[in-house]
C-alpha cells in the first residue's frame, strides 16, 4: 500500500481514501490497470439538473487515460465539453467469488473495483479519437481493430468519447475466505466460497462470415 506519490503509485488523497477496510486499498498503477483492463463495463456518474446519474458503459485504457464511448447526444457528452469539462466518479467492479458463512450477518463477496475521480472532457481531436475508438475496439478483443471497416464520417459524427485522465484513482479488493463468529462456528450451515469467473465460450460465426476464425479469436480468453 503507498501512502504518497511515486513513479508507481497515484496521489493518495482524502477522496480516494477508503472510509472502510483501508487495508483493502491500495494506489499502486500496475494493480490499478491490472484491474482495469481486466473488465468491459464501467459505471459513469455525474450529476444532471442537480440529480446524480450512473450510466453503465464501454471503456478502454491508454496509459493515465481512461476513454469512455458514449453517443453525441448522451448528457455526459453534451456536458463533457473540451473547455469546461464535466466532474466524473468512474467505477470499475469484478466479482470473484461469494462468500457465505453461517450467519447472514457476515455473508460477504470477493471482489476487485477501482474508484477513478476527475473532470472529463470530450475527445475532438481527430488523431486521439482514433487512437481512442481503436482502444475501446481492441479492450474487447485484442487485434479487433486492424480487421474491421473504418468508420465513415455519419458513424462518426454519432460517436462520442470522453477522457478521464487518470489521477485521483484507487483499487479495493477483497480476496478472503469466509470468516466465522467463534459463537457460529458449530452451527448445522455450510460456509466457504463460491468462486464467480467469466467464461468466454466458442465464438459464434453469422450466418455471412465467409472467412475463417481470426487468429486473435483461436483459444481466445
Amino acid at each position: 500500500m503507498s501512502d504518497g506519490t511515486s513513479d508507481a503509485a497515484y496521489t493518495r488523497n482524502e477522496r480516494t481514501t477508503p472510509t472502510r477496510y483501508r487495508d483493502r486499498a491500495t494506489w499502486e498503477r500496475e494493480a490499478i490497470h491490472a484491474i482495469l483492463d481486466s473488465s468491459y463495463i464501467c459505471h459513469l456518474g455525474f450529476v444532471a439538473d442537480g440529480a446524480p446519474v450512473v450510466l453503465p458503459t464501454i471503456y478502454a485504457r491508454v496509459g493515465d487515460r481512461l476513454y469512455v464511448h458514449g453517443s453525441t447526444g448522451s448528457r455526459p457528452m453534451r456536458g463533457a465539453g473540451p473547455d469546461q469539462g464535466l466532474p466524473v466518479c468512474v467505477t470499475v467492479t469484478l466479482v470473484d467469488g461469494l462468500v457465505l458463512t453461517k450467519s447472514a450477518f457476515n455473508h460477504s463477496v470477493n471482489f476487485r473495483s477501482v474508484v477513478a475521480h476527475g473532470t472529463a472532457h470530450q475527445v475532438t481531436d481527430p488523431d486521439e479519437l482514433a487512437i481512442a475508438l481503436d482502444a475501446l475496439v481492441d479492450h474487447a478483443v485484442p487485434g479487433r481493430s486492424g480487421d474491421v471497416r473504418r468508420p465513415n464520417a455519419k458513424e462518426l459524427a454519432a460517436t462520442a468519447v470522453v477522457r478521464l485522465v487518470l489521477d485521483e484513482v484507487s483499487a479495493k479488493t477483497r480476496d478472503d475466505d469466509a470468516h466465522d463468529d467463534e459463537e457460529d462456528l458449530d452451527l448445522p450451515h455450510w460456509s466457504g466460497v463460491v468462486p464467480v469467473r467469466t467464461v468466454h465460450g466458442a465464438p459464434q460465426p453469422h450466418p455471412s462470415a465467409s472467412v475463417p476464425l481470426p487468429d486473435y479469436l483461436h483459444d481466445f480468453r
